[in-house]
Order: C-alpha cells, then sequence, then structure tokens
C-alpha cells in the first residue's frame, strides 16, 4: 500500500504520540470530530495502527519503520528529547534508578510509585511501564538474578508529556 505524502505525515503523528486518543490526533489534524479521525484511520491507516487494551491508538512496528520515527518520542540524533506517555509510566520515569546508580527490580520500582504518588497500581502496571519506557529508549534492562531496571539516558535529557 503507497501512502500519500498527507497518510505519511499523519502515520508519522500516530507513531510519534502513541499511545494516543481520538482527541489528540483531531486536534492535531484539524477534523471535526473523533468520528472523522476513526473514519480516517479505517480508510486510509488501518494496516498501520491498532487500538490497545485501554482503547487507545498505537502504531504497528510497521508503521514507526516506513516512517522512521521512533514510536512515542520526539527528538534530535542524541536521543528523545520528548516522550509522551500514560501517567503511570512518568511516574516510573520519575523514581526509576539514575543512570549511574544501582539498577533496581520492578518491586523496588513499585514501592517507590507507591510512596512518592500515594497511588497503587499493580505490579504487572509498573512492569508494562518499565518495559514500554525501555522500548522508548529512556531505561535500560540489567539481568541479575532477576532482570533490573535503570535509566538509559540522564532524568534532565528529557521531557514528559502525561497524555
Amino acid at each position: 500500500m503507497t501512502l500519500s505524502p498527507e497518510e505519511r505525515d499523519r502515520l508519522a503523528d500516530i507513531v510519534r504520540l502513541q499511545p494516543t486518543k481520538n482527541k489528540e490526533l483531531q486536534e492535531r489534524w484539524g477534523l471535526d470530530s473523533g468520528s472523522e479521525v476513526h473514519g480516517y484511520l479505517e480508510d486510509h491507516l488501518s494496516d498501520y495502527y491498532y487500538r490497545n487494551d485501554d482503547s487507545y491508538i498505537c502504531a504497528t512496528p510497521e508503521a514507526a519503520e516506513l516512517t522512521g520515527v521512533e514510536p512515542g518520542m520526539e527528538g534530535g540524533e542524541d536521543g528523545p528529547q520528548v516522550i509522551r506517555v500514560p501517567e503511570l509510566e512518568a511516574w516510573v520515569f520519575e523514581v526509576v534508578a539514575g543512570p549511574d546508580e544501582r539498577s533496581e527490580s520492578v518491586v523496588s520500582v513499585l514501592e517507590k510509585v507507591r510512596e512518592s504518588f500515594d497511588a497503587d497500581p499493580e505490579v504487572d502496571a509498573v512492569r508494562e511501564a518499565l518495559q514500554s519506557l525501555r522500548r522508548k529508549g529512556v531505561v535500560e534492562v540489567v539481568y541479575r538474578t532477576v532482570p533490573t531496571f535503570k535509566l538509559a539516558v540522564a532524568r534532565d535529557d528529557v521531557d514528559v508529556e502525561v497524555v
């Protein structure tokens, strides 16, 4: 399937903004309604997007490859400058060990989130948040007895936007 320049630009928006909602794309694309966004996605980009378990719009790996845009982030050649993530991922980014610190377990990160944000997420949700941040290139895994995590970049080098 060959994409027009507009379709390619809009697909890049999905890759960059994911996970995203109809409303965000509606505003970015200047459309009149979420229904119009849905129709556009189905008519023009159905092979390149899907809805995750929370009904957010996500791009397929092929979409990222086709557009050359890194999923969920914008930035320069030296790494991401802006990542757009759900609230839990922003919290995890805020508390996970820094790049020069000893990596930590999922449970350790969970406890720090609970303490810092007066929240009580499930351990699996924190694990998924860490893995999502890993895929964005801002968290790395260090394998010890169990997988542990720490930032792959300096916290100050990344602006986190909650979607």
